[in-house]
């Protein structure tokens, strides 16, 4: 990202949140974005994944400018390219949990028989196997969690994107879903972004950048320059 801007509102009203922001991610790599309630980290995160814009600046993907594509490409690209996590699941109550791991795959256009099997792999990857057919209010606040986390990869994105993914749940369940993200990370080779209030889980992770008053500092030099 270049030069990137964010404010909400006009003339008085106006409130600039990022003021001016340049940040390099690398592929694969695992970094924290943290920082005081209200700084602007769930905002710099949707710019990041394309649910929102930017007042001014740039965001680019390999190379590519992604804020010049019309509504549709950034939904198809985000649909193919990333992956959401966030603190509430937002898991469709009617649906079992496998059906709710096939929805991605559904918008992209594929069967429903290989969107079941590609659904089912991945379940089974963060440990789902025996709930496939459970509905959400079925499953625990860690297994819907990972249900989102299977969702969230099933069409295996280059980057996954996970606001606050521990913030709902208690240490032990957070803790857990925490530590599955790096597995999947390391399995996988998707990047992963991560905003958290827990300085606790976010010193685990190789790079933290810090918000302060619309700026952004890494507070840990990325392994991966």
């Amino acid at each position: 990202m270049e030069k990137l801007f964010k404010s909400f509102g006009n003339g008085a009203k106006k409130v600039e949140v990022l003021k001016g922001i340049d940040l390099l991610f690398f592929e694969g790599e695992r970094t924290a974005i943290v920082g005081a309630s209200g700084v602007g980290k769930t905002t710099l995160l949707h710019i990041l994944g394309t649910l929102d814009r930017p007042s001014s600046g740039k965001v680019f993907y390999e190379g590519k400018d992604v804020f010049v594509w019309s509504e549709k490409e950034l939904s198809n690209f985000r649909n193919r390219e990333i992956g959401f996590v966030f603190q509430f699941h937002h898991l469709l109550p009617e649906f079992n949990a496998l059906e709710n791991t096939m929805m991605p795959c559904l918008i992209q256009g594929i069967s429903k028989k290989e969107a079941a099997l590609r659904a089912e792999e991945i379940l089974q990857l963060v440990g789902l196997q025996d709930r496939l057919t459970h509905k959400p209010g079925e499953l625990s606040g860690g297994e819907q969690q990972r249900v989102a986390v299977a969702r969230a990869l099933v069409l295996e994105p280059k980057v996954l994107l996970a606001d606050e993914p521990t913030g709902n749940l208690d240490t032990k369940t957070g803790e857990a879903v925490f530590h599955l993200l790096i597995e999947l990370n390391q399995m996988k080779g998707v990047t992963l972004i991560m905003v958290t209030h827990n300085m606790n889980l976010a010193t685990q992770l190789p790079r933290q950048i810090q918000l302060i008053d619309g700026k952004a500092e890494d507070r840990k030099e990325s392994i991966y320059k």
